[in-house]
């Protein structure tokens, strides 16, 4: 009879340390949980704020100011357009 006293207090005193591990190993993963949660969050932000940025530097408005300040390019005009003959296709024509 004491045998098995010692081995079902042994056995308690097992699943006693099992579940005081597998609770704290359960608290340990929601904290992390919830520090992920708080991560993808910021990031989901962040993402929100990189996305309003660039929609707003390719407006047509600031597309061409900076094209006209940084690159020196200009408006497409008929003084300024230089037609060049497809000499292949009049060749062809003959």
């Amino acid at each position: 009879m004491t045998r098995l006293n010692m081995l079902l207090t042994l056995a308690l005193i097992a699943s006693s340390l099992y579940l005081v591990r597998t609770a704290y190993e359960s608290r340990r993963l929601f904290a992390e949980l919830d520090r992920a949660k708080s991560e993808a969050g910021k990031l989901e932000t962040e993402f929100k704020r990189l996305e309003a940025e660039r929609q707003a530097a390719a407006t047509n408005l600031r597309v061409e100011r900076t094209a006209r300040e940084k690159l020196a390019m200009r408006s497409a005009t008929p003084a300024v357009t230089v037609y060049v003959p497809d000499v292949a296709a009049s060749g062809a024509g003959r």
